[in-house]
Parts: C-alpha cells; sequence; structure tokens
C-alpha cells in the first residue's frame, strides 16, 4: 500500500457523543436515553483518548473535528471546548480548519449555540428532518416546525456555515408535498443540505412496524427514484449542486470531514461505537470502540483505552472500501489510485459495459456514476467490486 495514500483525502477527528432525549423511530445510530450524564467525567476521557491516538499518529495537520451523535448539541458548551482544545494540543490544527458539530432545534439546545460558537464549533449540521407538524410528530421528533425555522435563525447569525437534515418519501408525502418543503428549505439554506430517503433500517421502531405491515403509506420505490431525480435538478437550479448521493452544497461549501470518508483519508474516532480508519508504519487499521457508553466510559478510566477491536486492513479491503465510498462523489473514484490500492486496475469488461448503459462516465483518470447510474447505484457498485 502506498504510504501516503491517506493524504487524498486529508485528516480528521471524529467524536460520538451517545446521549439523546428520546429515540427517533427510524433511527439505527448508537443513541442511548439517559437522565444524567456527568460531563467532566466524559470530558477526561475524550482527552485521554485524543492523547492516546494523537501518540500513534502525531504531527499530522487536522483538516476538520465532527462531534456526531446521538445528540451532541446535549453536551455542555464547556465540554466542546474541553475538546477541541485536547485536539489543539494534540496536533496543529489547519488554519481553516473545519469543526461541526450535529444539534436538533428545541429552543432548549437552540439556546446553547452562542456558546457552542465561543467554544470553537464553526459549523452547525441541525437534524430538521421536516418543516411541518404532523411529519415531524409521526417521525417522533421532539421539535415543531415553529421551533426549528427560530433554531435556524439563531444558527445563522452564530455560525458561518450551517447545514440541515431533510428526509423525504415520508409517510403520506408525494411529489408536490415535498417540492413545496424543498423550495422552502432552500430560500432558508446558508451553504448546505443533506437530503436523505427514508430508509426502514431492523432494529428500529420503524422496522418492527413494517414487518408487522404497521407502516403504511411509504412511497414505492418508484415514486422515491422520481423524488431523488428531481431533488437533484431543484437544489441545482438553486445553486446547491449535488456533489455526494445525498449531499448539496454551494460551490466551496461541501462538508470537508464527510470528504475525508469518501476521499479515504485517516480519521481518529473517539467515543462509544465509533470507527476510525488510520494509517499506520507499514499498514492501514480500521479502529471499532466499545458501544455501550458505562463499559467504554469505564474502559477508558481503566485501561487507557474505549477500543474493542483494531484490524488490519488488506490491500483489497482497502480498494473495496475506497470503491464504495469514492463512487457516492459526483466526482467519482481516481482509477490510478484504485489500481495502486488493488494491485490491479478495475476490470475493463465490466466499465465498458456500464458506458455501454450511460450509467457511468470515464474521462480524467476518473470513473463516476451518471445522473441515471446513482439511481441504481448499488448495482454498478457490485459489478465494479474485484
Amino acid at each position: 500500500m502506498p504510504a501516503e495514500d491517506w493524504r487524498a483525502g486529508g485528516f480528521a477527528l471524529y467524536v460520538h457523543w451517545p446521549f439523546c432525549a428520546a429515540k427517533c423511530p427510524y433511527c439505527d445510530f448508537n443513541s442511548h436515553v439517559a437522565a444524567a450524564v456527568d460531563q467532566p467525567r466524559w470530558l477526561a476521557a475524550y482527552r485521554a483518548e485524543i492523547a492516546r491516538l494523537a501518540a500513534e499518529v502525531p504531527g499530522r495537520v487536522l483538516g476538520s473535528i465532527f462531534f456526531g451523535g446521538g445528540t451532541p448539541s446535549l453536551m455542555a458548551p464547556e465540554t466542546v471546548a474541553g475538546v477541541i482544545e485536547a485536539a489543539r494540543a494534540a496536533w496543529p490544527l489547519a488554519n481553516d480548519v473545519e469543526i461541526t458539530l450535529e444539534a436538533n432545534p428545541t429552543s432548549v439546545e437552540a439556546g446553547r449555540f452562542r456558546g457552542y460558537a465561543d467554544a470553537g464549533v464553526n459549523r452547525l449540521s441541525m437534524g430538521v428532518q421536516a418543516l411541518n407538524d404532523d411529519d415531524l410528530r409521526r417521525l417522533g421528533r421532539m421539535h415543531s416546525a415553529a421551533e426549528a425555522r427560530a433554531a435556524f435563525d439563531i444558527a445563522r447569525n452564530a455560525f458561518g456555515r450551517v447545514s440541515f437534515d431533510l428526509i423525504y418519501a415520508r409517510q403520506r408525502q408525494d411529489a408536490a408535498a415535498w417540492r413545496r418543503e424543498l423550495t422552502e428549505a432552500l430560500e432558508m439554506a446558508v451553504d448546505h443540505l443533506s437530503l436523505y430517503q427514508l430508509t426502514i433500517e431492523p432494529g428500529t421502531a420503524f422496522g418492527a412496524r413494517h414487518a408487522a405491515g404497521r407502516l403504511r403509506d411509504i412511497p414505492d420505490d418508484d415514486i422515491a427514484g422520481d423524488m431523488y431525480l428531481e431533488t437533484q435538478d431543484i437544489c441545482k437550479k438553486h445553486g446547491y449542486p449535488g456533489y455526494e448521493v445525498s449531499n448539496h452544497a454551494r460551490p466551496g461549501s461541501e462538508s470537508r470531514h464527510n470528504l475525508t470518508y469518501w476521499r479515504q483519508g485517516d480519521w481518529a474516532a473517539i467515543g462509544p461505537g465509533a470507527h476510525g480508519r488510520l494509517t499506520l508504519p507499514g499498514t492501514r487499521v480500521g479502529t471499532e470502540a466499545l458501544r455501550a457508553p458505562e463499559a467504554w466510559l469505564g474502559a477508558v478510566e481503566q485501561r487507557g483505552s474505549g477500543e474493542l477491536s483494531r484490524e488490519v486492513l488488506a490491500r483489497h479491503d482497502q480498494a473495496v472500501e475506497y470503491l464504495l465510498m469514492s463512487m457516492r462523489l459526483v466526482e467519482g473514484m481516481d482509477m490510478a489510485r484504485f489500481a495502486a490500492l488493488n494491485g490491479a486496475p478495475l476490470d475493463g469488461a465490466a466499465v465498458e459495459s456500464l458506458l455501454d448503459l450511460a450509467l457511468v462516465q470515464v474521462d480524467g483518470g476518473r470513473i463516476r456514476a451518471t445522473r441515471t447510474g446513482r439511481l441504481v447505484l448499488n448495482a454498478i457498485l457490485r459489478e465494479l467490486a474485484p
């Protein structure tokens, strides 16, 4: 493996805060409801994990920090500030470092926004999900549409960069209703939108309801596909072209942190259930932390590490991961980089077949899915995977 391959994607830090005020019925993330959290204790553990990982990969320029969850806007601003200070002490930060915190737009959490900005957060990602109260209730959200709009106003006055998430292909939603909602969202937007099709995941409340036949009026795949294509057109028209399957931004405002994942850079990951990728001398490893919050916290305190496991990634596995992640991007995949990781180029016959079907384009040494191809991306990946 080329020793410096990770530099094509950069270096980032992911911080997982596992706590939520309530569990949303569609969510399969590692999140837990807790009545109280000892935040100084958690900050000490985060600091210890940052120091441990920095000793393994010292001197790297940190391009982004991302507080994900869970609901990081339940963290005290002092906790967030302490984590950022620890990262700054561990690695040199890029001059234009991107520091993102995920937030829910309840009035309580919005009241902390200025504190997060003062702590060093310069990008907020808000989980709005819907702009009408009926759908918010069905999605199990704890905020109203009015609260979301008010929180957004606070956010854009506190942060230079603001993103928010919406879910489409929801229960009882048709294309006309989504067009109206998306147009309103684009009129509100600052520089970035994440637009996700509702997926029914096993192990969630929605998954159980769907299996029992009690989750009705979900748009079928054809309607959802039409919504996806229309989403691309509407966002592009408003100056927010898609740069990844579910993400849209004004040019230059793409999520730098998520690009690190999609371009297969390295990232240190701390917190319960967090997954990381680190290039060490002679090898690249995948790290995974203990999922249960108390187990992770106890492991950090008692044995000096919250890691559950560490896997050496074979070159073939790295190549497949690069294929799977980079093809989500409109820019596509660098075929020479893939060949260097894989030890062999993409299968020429598979590429030609996809070109004949107009599902991919090849130019400038890159292969990318076409507009139509992104609707069947999983099928493309199956054809290209070595």
